[in-house]
């Protein structure tokens, strides 16, 4: 028979001998794993759990967006011939801004913003001809590093196209 004590219920252990103040409390189990949010939830239901084994990258920003590039600094080609490339190029830079900018170095024979064929946005670089080498050289010299509309010029040789081949 059973007996009943009113005042009195027994306790059934499930699982163990854990008793009510060795379990952690909610604010320690809430730390340790924080609540997804719905598409976080949707996203791991896919298969595309970032959580799972694998750790961020420690390249990635804080707000999760992708890091920038880091910065390379432009490989300086030699000047061999009378045509030069110029870098780092503020996109509002016209032609004519840069002929008038080489002229004061020496006579330009000839100079080219490369821009996309679809919106003519400039590409961010040049090309500009002089007339000698030693033009070239000397506008090299003065021009590299030089600040022209808000941005630090990169003048160097451009590469010609036997250049490339060996590349």
């Amino acid at each position: 028979m059973n007996s009943y004590s009113p005042g009195r219920r027994q306790r059934r252990s499930r699982g163990g001998s854990r008793r009510w103040g060795d379990r952690p409390r909610y604010e320690e189990t809430r730390a340790k794993a924080p609540k997804k949010t719905f598409w976080q939830r949707v996203a791991a239901f896919f298969g595309n759990d970032s959580d799972k084994g694998a750790k961020k990258p420690a390249t990635a920003s804080p707000n999760g967006t992708q890091p920038s590039r880091p910065a390379r600094r432009p490989e300086s080609v030699e000047v061999i011939s009378p045509r030069l490339y110029v870098g780092n190029l503020s996109f509002d830079a016209t032609e004519s801004d840069l002929f008038e900018l080489f002229n004061g170095v020496g006579h330009v024979q000839n100079a080219e913003v490369v821009s996309y064929r679809h919106n003519q946005r400039s590409k961010g670089f040049a090309f500009v001809q002089m007339q000698t080498i030693d033009e070239a050289k000397r506008a090299v010299a003065e021009l590299h590093d030089k600040e022209f509309l808000g941005r630090k010029l990169v003048v160097s040789g451009a590469k010609s196209s036997e250049h490339h081949a060996r590349s």
